[in-house]
């Protein structure tokens, strides 16, 4: 049986945080307005500070494993949460193609902010008690994420 370290999923974390700048900076190219061009590219310099988090965390890799009913359990949900998602593609270039104006890039954007909370909510189970309020700090920015592209996506139903 398979199983992932913890190390493992703070290198996924990394990877998300690698695809959203990607991301955020080619959408930034696509997108119309001047609010969305610049949200785009602040989205993009703070995955970049998100990924420097977790690759300090990962200098310290620790923690312990949830409770499971059988060995391997927490990370093999893990493991099918990342499987099942878009952002662990080679990279950006089939996101992009599906990517044709702004409103799609928003919807695209806000969908990977809600699944990356899902998912450092998940991570934040899994490192040292001391980085725990390193994660909610992340998660709440990217909360603060979703919100703001929420709004500005709004416009666009109008």
């Amino acid at each position: 049986m398979e199983s992932l370290t913890i190390s493992d999923v703070l290198n996924f974390a990394v990877r998300i945080e690698e695809i959203g700048e990607l991301f955020y900076r080619k959408a930034a190219l696509i997108v119309s307005g001047p609010e969305e061009v610049t949200l785009f590219h602040r989205l993009a310099e703070e995955e970049i500070r998100h990924k420097e988090i977790f690759k300090e965390m990962l200098k310290k890799a620790g923690g312990a494993i949830p409770p499971e009913s059988y060995p391997g359990e927490y990370f093999k949900y893990l493991r099918g949460f990342i499987d099942g998602k878009v952002i662990f593609k080679e990279g950006v270039k089939d996101l992009i193609e599906e990517i044709k104006d702004t409103k799609s890039a928003l919807d695209f954007a806000i969908q990977r902010e809600l699944d990356s909370i899902l998912f450092y909510h998940e991570i934040r189970e899994l490192v040292l008690e001391t980085q725990k309020k390193m994660v909610n700090e992340i998660i709440r920015e990217e909360r603060k994420h979703f919100e703001i592209l929420s709004q500005i996506r709004k416009k666009y139903d109008q």
